[in-house]
């Protein structure tokens, strides 16, 4: 990664990148350096990096784009469901549009999929008046890189080989767009919908504490919530697609 080349596509000021070529966690760097809003710093490697539920996320060295940035919106922060959303909504536009697909998908909560396999997954998390969000997404990973079967790479899922200077800079020219929409009042959940590859199916939820349920995943509202033909709204809680979407 390329600091310079990074800052210099960046002509609005909005982000200040630094690069790291190793570290213990992009998201733990930054809870302790005191960021100021904009600031994002990238790894080749991370040791400890971590996902949701404090699982690990485990990339070989300079096979993926890692970072975690820290931002203060404008307006309220009631739910981070929804910031982590908009942000996944933004990346797989972004993934869609730099590799010419539309097969790039949101799976909820906090993954990016190809396929059924997946390619990247986020972590927001609330500190101080903001948030800090860090993404890791496989980029260049081979098969054998692979931590767990259900991964995989852009690389492998298209056979497009990206630099990830040009890869982080356009996705930081789209999140920048879309976070400056939605502080203005734009409701961007339509186009998350759009996006989703988990509305329509058959679904199992874990939910904290070990329970489990199954049934068909309806509706994403607002707040980040998914809500369920039982009736249920789900705020936090694991999902597993059991089958194809029923209008397919």
């Amino acid at each position: 990664m390329n600091a310079d080349a990074i800052a210099g596509a960046l002509a609005s000021g909005y982000w200040r990148v630094s690069v790291i070529d190793e570290i213990d966690s992009t998201q733990n760097y930054l809870r302790i350096s005191n960021p100021k809003p904009g600031e994002l710093i990238t790894a080749e490697y991370q040791s400890a990096g971590r996902g949701r539920l404090d699982r690990k996320f485990i990339a070989t060295k300079s096979s993926a784009l890692l970072f975690s940035f820290y931002i203060e919106p404008t307006i309220a922060i009631n739910n981070l469901g929804y910031l982590s959303l908009l942000v996944g909504a933004s990346i797989t536009n972004t993934l869609n549009k730099i590799t010419n697909s539309k097969n790039f998908k949101c799976k909820w909560p906090n993954d990016i999929i190809f396929g059924d396999r997946k390619i990247a997954g986020l972590l927001a998390e609330k500190f101080g008046s903001g948030v800090i969000v860090g993404v890791g997404i496989n980029v260049s990973t081979s098969e054998e890189q692979l931590p767990v079967p259900h991964a995989s790479s852009i690389f492998l899922a298209t056979g497009t080989g990206l630099d990830r200077n040009v890869l982080l800079v356009q996705i930081l020219k789209d999140l920048e767009s879309a976070l400056k929409d939605w502080e203005s009042g734009a409701d961007l959940t339509p186009a998350y919908r759009k996006l989703s590859a988990t509305l329509g199916r058959v679904v199992r939820v874990e939910l904290p504490g070990g329970s489990m349920v199954e049934a068909i995943a309806l509706d994403i509202d607002s707040t980040g919530a998914l809500h369920l033909d039982n009736g249920q709204v789900i705020t936090v809680g694991d999902v597993i697609h059991l089958d194809s979407k029923l209008s397919e």
